[in-house]
Formats: C-alpha cells, sequence, structure tokens
C-alpha cells in the first residue's frame, strides 16, 4: 500500500478566507488537533509576515508534537540581496521548525509581470533559497507556484524551474495549481509527466477556483504524486483550498492508499467541525463525508431501504469517518456518539443504559436552541454527568448585576459586575471591574469563589467568541458563547446560549469554572 503524505495549510492558506481570521490561541489549538488526528506535516504561517505568525511559532515551540511535523512558509530571497541577508530568510530560521516550504515562480508570465527580474534570475533565486536553507533545515520542500499554468504557456521553462529546486536539494516538488483553473484530465497527465521526470516525490496543491480541488487532488495521487496538501474544510482564498475532509476519505477508503490509521480517520467529523467553530464559521450541513446531511435519509423508498440495508443509498458507512446514519422523519441516530463520547471521557458509565437516549433527546433539544459542542467539550461532560448523578453542585447563585457605564465621548466604557452566591451555605457578596462586561462578571465570579476554591487562581480565560443565530430580528437574536479556558496544563471549551449575551456568557463561565473544580 503506497503511502500518502498529508500536508495541511488551514492554518496560512485557509486563514485566507473571507470572514476568518485566528488568533494565536485558535491557531495553536488547530494545530493540537491536526496532530492529535495524524495529520503529517502542518504549515503554521509565514514567519515574519506579521507579528501574530512570528508569536505563532515562538509558542508552538512549547508544543511537542506526537504526528506531525511542523512547517514554516515563505517565498524565494529578494533578487536585490543574497539569501543570507534577505529577512525573510532569516525569519524562516527563527522559526525553527524542522521542515521550510518555499514557494518559488514558475510560470514565465508571473517572472515577468510580478517578480520583474529574468528567467535565468528567478531560476538562481530557486536554486541559491533551497540550497541555503537545506544546509541549515531538516526538510526543505518547493511550492511551485502556478506550475499548471506556466505548464502550459511555457513547458520548458516550468521544467527548469523544478530542476532548479531539485538540484538544490529540495525534497519534495509540490506542484501548485496556484489559480484553480485546472481541470482534472490536466492534472492527471502533467503529474504523470514530472513524476516520471524526477526521482523525488512529487506533490499536489489545489486550488477551488473551478470546483476540481479535491478531484485534482485525487488524480495526481493516482498519476503518481506522493504527497498532497489542502486545508480542513477547503479553507482558503477566493474559492478555497482542496479539502482534506474529502481528500483523506477519498485516498484512504476508496483507492486503499496509507495516508492516515482507521482510528484515526474515524475522528474525521469531530476535526472537521472543531475547526469550523474555531473559524467561527456555521457548519455545512451538506458537506460530504461529514455534514449533518452527508448520511440524512428522509422518508419514501430511501428510508425503507436503508433500514433494511444502509448500502443501498449510503456509499461509505458512516462510523468509519465519525458520522452518523439520520432518518428525518424519526431521528434514530445519536447513540453511538454519546457513547463514544463516555468512553473519550474516561466516564464510568454503562454506555447501555437507557439515561444514553436521555442524553441524545436532550442534546436534540439544546442543538435545536443553538447549543454547538464541537469545540466545547467541557460543556457536554458536564451535561453527562449531570445526567449520570456524576456531578457536584460547588454553588447556588443568588443573583448578579451588571453596570456598563460610560461617562463621556471618547472614554472607554466602565464595567463593575456585582455577585451574590452561597457555598455550602455561606453567602458571599463580591463585586468587581473588568475590561467590558463579561470580563467583570468573570472577575466577580473568580473573586467569590476563590477563598473557597484557591485552584481557581490557576484558572485563565484564553478566548472568547460570540456567533448570531437568529438572522434578521438585529439586536434581539440569539446569540452562542463560546469561551476556551485554561489552566497551567488543561485547556478546555464551553458553551452557553440565549437571547440576552450576558447570560449566555454566564453559562458558558459558570460550566467552565465547575469542569476546573470537578477536575480537582
Amino acid at each position: 500500500m503506497r503511502k500518502i503524505e498529508i500536508y495541511d495549510t488551514t492554518l496560512r492558506d485557509g486563514a485566507q478566507s473571507e470572514d476568518v481570521s485566528f488568533s494565536v490561541e485558535d491557531k495553536l489549538r488547530i494545530l493540537q488537533r491536526l496532530d492529535d488526528f495524524g495529520i503529517h506535516y502542518i504549515e503554521g504561517g509565514w514567519p515574519g509576515a506579521n507579528p501574530k505568525d512570528a508569536e505563532f511559532f515562538e509558542q508552538a515551540r512549547k508544543h511537542k508534537l506526537k504526528n506531525s511535523r511542523l512547517a514554516a512558509f515563505g517565498a524565494t530571497h529578494r533578487a536585490s540581496l543574497s539569501a543570507a541577508e534577505d529577512p525573510s530568510i532569516k525569519a524562516l530560521l527563527s522559526a525553527k521548525t524542522p521542515v521550510v516550504t518555499i514557494f518559488g515562480k514558475t510560470w514565465d508570465f508571473h517572472v515577468r509581470e510580478a517578480l520583474r527580474v529574468s528567467k535565468q534570475r528567478n531560476l538562481e533565486l530557486i536554486f541559491n533559497t533551497i540550497s541555503y536553507l537545506k544546509k541549515r533545515v531538516p526538510q526543505v520542500l518547493f511550492d511551485a507556484e502556478h506550475f499548471f499554468d506556466g505548464c502550459k504557456a511555457n513547458r520548458e521553462y516550468a521544467i527548469k524551474t523544478l530542476e532548479a529546486a531539485a538540484s538544490a536539494g529540495a525534497d519534495c516538488i509540490v506542484l501548485c495549481d496556484t489559480n484553480g483553473g485546472t481541470l482534472p484530465g490536466d492534472i492527471g497527465s502533467i503529474v504523470r509527466e514530472m513524476v516520471d521526470s524526477f526521482n523525488i516525490p512529487i506533490g499536489i496543491h489545489a486550488h477551488n477556483d473551478s470546483e476540481c480541488a479535491v478531484a485534482n487532488s485525487i488524480i495526481a495521487v493516482e498519476s503518481g504524486a506522493s504527497h498532497v496538501q489542502g486545508t480542513i474544510n477547503g479553507l482558503g482564498e477566493r474559492c478555497g483550498n482542496a479539502n482534506l475532509i474529502s481528500v483523506i476519505p477519498g485516498l484512504k477508503l476508496k483507492l486503499k492508499y496509507n495516508c492516515i490509521t482507521n482510528s484515526k480517520i474515524k475522528k474525521l467529523k469531530d476535526v472537521s467541525r472543531f475547526v469550523t467553530e474555531i473559524a467561527n464559521l456555521r457548519h455545512f450541513k451538506r458537506q460530504p463525508y461529514t455534514g449533518e446531511s452527508a448520511f440524512a435519509h428522509k422518508g419514501g423508498i430511501h428510508v425503507s431501504a436503508i433500514l433494511r440495508h444502509p448500502e443501498t443509498y449510503e456509499h461509505i458507512r458512516p462510523d468509519l469517518v465519525g458520522n452518523f446514519q439520520r432518518v428525518l422523519v424519526s431521528d434514530l441516530s445519536g447513540r453511538g456518539n454519546i457513547t463514544r463520547k463516555i468512553k473519550d471521557f474516561k466516564l464510568k458509565i454503562d454506555p447501555d443504559s437507557p439515561k444514553v437516549a436521555q442524553i441524545v433527546k436532550e442534546l436534540k433539544e439544546l442543538e435545536n436552541q443553538g447549543f454547538q459542542f464541537e469545540g466545547a467539550e467541557a460543556s457536554l461532560e458536564l451535561l453527562i454527568k449531570k445526567t449520570f448523578g456524576l456531578h457536584r453542585k460547588f454553588f447556588e447563585l443568588t443573583g448578579f448585576r451588571v453596570i456598563d457605564e460610560k461617562r463621556r465621548e471618547g472614554e472607554t466604557p466602565y464595567s463593575e459586575a456585582t455577585i451574590m452566591l452561597t457555598v455550602d451555605g455561606k453567602l458571599e457578596h463580591t463585586a468587581a471591574t473588568g475590561n467590558g462586561p463579561v470580563n467583570a462578571i468573570d472577575n466577580a465570579l473568580r473573586k467569590a469563589l476563590e477563598k473557597f476554591y484557591p485552584q481557581l487562581k490557576d484558572v485563565r480565560l484564553l478566548d472568547y467568541k460570540v456567533r448570531v443565530l437568529t438572522a434578521g430580528i438585529g439586536t434581539s437574536a440569539k446569540v452562542r458563547v463560546l469561551i476556551e479556558s485554561g489552566d497551567s496544563l488543561h485547556k478546555w471549551g464551553t458553551v452557553g446560549v440565549s437571547e440576552n449575551i450576558i447570560e449566555a456568557s454566564w453559562q458558558a463561565l459558570v460550566d467552565s469554572i465547575e469542569y476546573k473544580l470537578l477536575r480537582g
């Protein structure tokens, strides 16, 4: 079984999507999840391009990856400088990643109009950059930008750029359909020719402007490519990149290539929804393999058939990718997901208990209200524990009040929260200020509880997201609040939903505190 390397570029290409902006903490969380998933390479960004990427690489060095190799991305050195002098090359080296990916021009049109250098000088830029980095970095990949367009326009020159990269010591040449306009037939024939012409691995990096990125990636592998680049959920500039959520099961389950383990691919849906939630986007219900509708059946002949033999209207077993079958008229599914979560949470619970069905029912009701538990698994674990009597109430809220006051134009508003609660019958009444009403409530809650539970001093609020759930009704819309918290050892996500953003935030904050206290 031929091995295919998967290279994820969600943290760079995916971050170029319209409406997507990852914080450093977002990127670190996605990095950890992709590593757990078993991705071979994770491209973290472009060091030196912005302060966020510089901080990310600094923080990422503190994370010991189990399965993945972190890659830094950059361009060939400037024509006016040597590789050693170029600040962008120095930034790549300062990232201290085991892999560096360099993109270079392969289309003579771009050499002339974008770089504005001679074709010979462009070959020198490619060779000099890769040879310089290869002496200092264990693995250097070459992204041959616009290669398919370049090959059609000036085949001889496009191939010379690959030869320059290969002779400089590149470990892999990645053929890029940067404008996304090449169709599968051309991808296949060109990849086959390059595989036959070079003795180093050939990869594919496809964009989706013609809705062919997944097909192009798969046909490239069938044509001999052994390295595939893409993003989770197809995030990316313009129409996006090749969607690894479709590419991976296509290679693994359909074509039987060795690209991910059987156990890891069962986390495909979880990974897809996790990244969507962190990106603060709506889940695409009809996404192949992992969407809610991917294995949903509604009425008539289809339902009758799949209840006898699912294969009649399902191209794979949904559990292979962590999804499940849904019969919309009676909704028979969901139990398997809960029993798997019980196992994941290491809870000593009988998965055959009738209370599992109760949890499934409650989850469906909560999801109908707007709750989502991807990226908020601490709230899900608390829900399961409450149902099975494994939860302890650490405090009772008597009430809280929030004041947000703006005294004059141009000044930052002043936020103060007052809270009353009881712990083991003892009343605690405290107040605290904060940077906004939610931060003030968070500070007041901690201030009230820390004398009883000093371990809360270690808890930090790492991230806070709000999503409007009901469009078209303005400021009265229902919102979902997702909070990421952490201590010195762990991170966890919690969720709240309400028409009142303060109440939704309170729900998520309380779950965060209770989760910490239950963990000890």
